[in-house]
């Protein structure tokens, strides 16, 4: 694979919950080395069984915690500052 051919990892910024239509639409996009970041009503989706998170999934804990979510242990909590830095750390950001 040549450097323009390669692909770099996203990192998608998901706030709707998990019966919102993008939150299915966000999902499909999700590719190899992609993280998603689970904010605002995102966080919600610790909690619905029927949603399968990716492996390199992460969620405020802020958010989480606003809603009584705190402490779950379904994905990575992180600060707001750890958010600037995974959006620093991916070539590209989507915000869902």
């Amino acid at each position: 694979m040549t450097q323009e051919q390669t692909i770099h990892p996203t990192l998608h910024i998901l706030n709707k919950s998990p019966g919102h239509p993008r939150f299915v639409t966000c999902l499909a996009a999700l590719h190899e080395g992609d993280t998603l970041a689970l904010a605002e009503n995102g966080v919600l989706a610790v909690t619905d069984s029927t949603t399968s998170l990716p492996r390199n999934c992460v969620a405020l804990g802020a958010d989480l915690e606003a809603r009584g979510l705190a402490g779950n242990p379904k994905v990575q909590i992180i600060s707001y500052g750890e958010l600037v830095r995974l959006t620093a750390e991916h070539s590209r950001t989507v915000s869902w």
